[in-house]
């Protein structure tokens, strides 16, 4: 089983700047592929971004957030610039790897104007 664990959710200003992180425990290797997914009230799950174990990386906005990796802590941080009010959301992260697909709680993003 992997359990996946988000923080770094806040409340900032448009224009402003948030990291979160998602750490994976359990059976987690580097064959995951890890990802970031977003949902906001009313609307569907969108994806964000994500990063292969040997960092390849997909991404739904390359100017603004930066996806990362750190194999050996298990963890994956994405660094989200100039927030615009568009992105308030909850930002999920989801491990997956063949069949195998894990989600966390998720971690609230509000940006204000």
């Amino acid at each position: 089983q992997v359990k996946l664990e988000e923080s770094g959710g806040d409340s900032v200003q448009a224009g402003g700047s948030l990291r979160l992180s998602c750490t994976a425990s359990g059976n987690i290797h580097s064959g995951y592929i890890m990802g970031w997914y977003r949902q906001a009230p009313g609307k569907q799950r969108e994806f964000v971004a994500s990063i292969t174990g040997d960092g390849v990386i997909s991404s739904a906005d390359y100017v603004r957030f930066t996806i990362s990796r750190d194999n050996a802590k298990n963890t994956v941080y994405l660094q989200m610039n100039s927030l615009k009010p568009e992105d308030t959301a909850v930002y999920l992260c989801n491990a997956i790897y063949t069949f195998y697909s894990h989600w966390g709680q998720g971690t609230q993003v509000t940006v204000s104007s």
